[in-house]
């Protein structure tokens, strides 16, 4: 048989990486092998490095479905549709219209918090900002915390003079930031939270996480200020280590990158005035997520204090962070029912679980109906985008130097 040579070639080929991903036999050994069953021939075939990548998403995003799917198992199995219905239908619906509008505001505030963090790299657009923070929302309601990689790639398209490495990194600033708004609301909230009458013993973890959070926060300022004044030696240090054989040249420069950004992202830390800037940014972008928070409860009228939201506002934060798609659905309506169960014993499931219906559609919703608009509206190549996204291009990307003040590359010599 002309097919046992041509495969033994082929075995030998494939371990000294001659033929990477495509068989190549003669046109009489092809033939034997079409002549197999085609579930035989299928052992032949070789898969490309993007389609195991490719491969690799689809059974990440399945899994995460599957993952989302228990938990909304979890939060429906035992509820009275019918009752959770008529609890939906009896909301306030003027309270719930303005609580989507304030979180369509606090898109607006995000958006100028990232101009102000973006400000030490390059110039950047209001308008810009704006379009790709909500764009970056809807993607996370559709996809899950896998869209989060959406703003610092759509962004450059929208906005040139700003590199998807410089995105990146002050996305990560502002992680930092949401955390220590959010853990200041709750430890600041701690000062007069009343537990439930004959409930303290159980509300007394609740200080000390907050203040735990709170010392983990004040502890990652410190150690972003030491990062800015010595970041000169960590990047030497950091390209001595990586600098081996065995590490490729593209994850070196990568890395190096990336801390160069952070380098010039974390200047504000050095001017007190951006510093407040970014503080009250944040500040007024968790108030704007408080007060939705405290008037969905309103809508349903079941007396939560604006304590109480706060609380619920955290767990739910929390929540969210679960990377399944829907915007970590089911996870968030799972935490936040529960929350709100927790706070009120008397409460009912079914009321407890139209609350976190709508409250998850006012955080999201708003997104989604920007984000579309602007994704719709907008000149970007979607080919484009999606080769950043998946391919080796988005590496090329974070690699390239951030512009200069007038929108330039910066070359070798940093003119």
């Amino acid at each position: 048989m002309l097919l046992q040579p041509a495969l033994s070639k082929l075995a030998y080929d494939t371990k000294f990486r001659k033929v990477p991903t495509i068989m190549t036999i003669s046109n009489h050994a092809r033939e034997d092998v079409l002549a197999f069953p085609t579930v035989m021939r299928y052992r032949f075939l070789f898969i490309s490095g993007s389609e195991i990548n490719r491969l690799r998403k689809y059974l990440k995003f399945i899994l995460l479905f599957l993952f989302a799917a228990f938990f909304l198992w979890i939060f429906v199995r035992k509820l009275n549709w019918q009752e959770v219905s008529q609890s939906l239908r009896q909301a306030n619906g003027w309270y719930l219209a303005l609580a989507a509008a304030i979180i369509s505001f606090g898109y607006l505030l995000r958006a100028i918090r990232w101009k102000v963090l973006l400000e030490p790299l390059t110039p950047s657009s209001l308008k810009e900002l704006f379009a790709t923070t909500t764009v970056g929302f809807a993607a996370i309601l559709i996809v899950g915390r896998a869209g989060e990689i959406v703003r610092p790639m759509w962004l450059p398209m929208r906005d040139r003079r700003v590199r998807p490495s410089a995105a990146l990194v002050t996305l990560g600033l502002e992680r930092i930031f949401d955390l220590a708004a959010l853990a200041s609301f709750f430890a600041i909230n701690l000062l007069w939270f009343d537990p439930p009458a004959g409930r303290e013993t159980e509300f007394e973890y609740l200080e000390t996480v907050g203040y735990a959070l709170l010392g983990s926060v004040f502890v990652g300022f410190i150690a972003l200020y030491i990062y800015q004044r010595i970041s000169d030696r960590v990047i030497r240090w950091t390209s001595r280590i990586l600098d081996r054989t065995f590490i490729p040249k593209r994850v070196t420069r990568i890395v190096i990158s990336i801390l160069e950004k952070l380098t010039g992202a974390v200047a504000i830390l050095k001017d007190w005035r951006e510093m407040l800037l970014v503080a009250f940014w944040s500040f007024m972008l968790w108030l704007a997520i408080a007060i939705p928070t405290w008037l969905v409860l309103a809508a349903f009228n079941l007396g939560f204090s604006v304590s109480d939201s706060i609380v619920i506002m955290g767990i739910a934060a929390v929540a969210s962070v679960i990377p399944t798609p829907g915007g970590a659905a089911g996870a968030f309506h799972t935490a936040t029912a529960a929350s709100l169960i927790f706070l009120r014993r008397d409460m009912r499931p079914d009321d407890a679980a139209a609350v976190a219906i709508a409250m998850h559609l006012v955080y999201f919703t708003p997104a989604l109906i920007f984000g579309l608009y602007y994704f719709l509206h907008g000149d970007i190549s979607i080919e484009r985008f999606r080769s950043l996204l998946s391919s080796e291009h988005a590496v090329e990307e974070i690699e390239s130097e951030a512009p200069n003040h007038n929108g330039q590359l910066k070359t070798e010599s940093g003119q």
